[in-house]
């Protein structure tokens, strides 16, 4: 008679080892889903992420002959999805503090210290102005100034078509300056760790997307700190 095997039981997803699409002694890159590779990781000291917006379809619903024809191509309705709010919670919950870009389009808490990037953009009619950040912090609301590619006109090199100014992560780590550990679990083209790089911090970036993996990797191998 042969012995009944016992079911192999699911591994708990916090003791899987994950190996890193990219390491070096500040920035530790990961390739996949945030939910997946999350439970592995250890608190960090700050959240500083710009998740989608879920505005895909609004762009594509006004048609062509606007400043924004580039996510459109881009397809942006099928990539720029609002992200669940229990994952948001999360990903909040990983972290000591959080400023959570584009927190507008989430329900999130109230906000006691809320962050503007003003993009001054005087000719651009079909674009955002400025952009909000949600943090939770308690005090007096920020304002940074900086028109990082004017209207797609690129002042800085631009390899994400949501890519934040890097002076703009600078900045915001720069009001957090006991952060040693940074998070990003929609990294981009990993924007926030070169400024963690730049700032003397560690920091950890997740992306679904092997394309933008690779360009983030690239920005920190071959030094290219835009």
């Amino acid at each position: 008679m042969q012995t009944a095997h016992k079911p192999i039981a699911t591994p708990d997803p916090s003791s899987v080892p994950i190996n890193p699409f990219y390491q070096d002694a500040s920035c530790t890159i990961y390739h996949g889903d945030c939910r997946e590779i999350l439970p592995s990781l250890e608190k960090v000291d700050l959240l500083l992420t710009d998740p989608p917006y879920g505005i895909g379809d609004r762009l594509v619903k006004g048609g062509s002959g606007h400043s924004f024809d580039s996510l459109i191509k881009g397809r942006s309705n099928e990539w720029d999805i609002l992200i669940d709010m229990t994952l948001i919670q999360s990903l909040m919950d990983k972290a000591k503090n959080q400023i959570i870009w584009g927190g507008n389009f989430y329900p999130l808490p109230a906000c006691k210290e809320p962050l503007c990037w003003d993009k001054i953009r005087p000719n651009q009619k079909n674009l955002s102005e400025w952009e909000y950040g949600w943090t939770s912090f308690t005090g007096r609301a920020r304002l940074f100034s900086y028109c990082g590619n004017g209207g797609f006109v690129a002042k800085e090199a631009r390899q994400h078509p949501t890519q934040k100014p890097l002076a703009l992560m600078r900045w915001c780590l720069a009001l957090v300056p006991d952060a040693v550990t940074i998070l990003d679990p929609f990294m981009g083209s990993g924007t926030t760790l070169v400024a963690a790089k730049l700032e003397g911090r560690k920091a950890i970036g997740i992306e679904i997307s092997e394309k933008f993996c690779e360009i983030a990797a690239e920005r920190l191998r071959q030094g290219v700190l835009f």
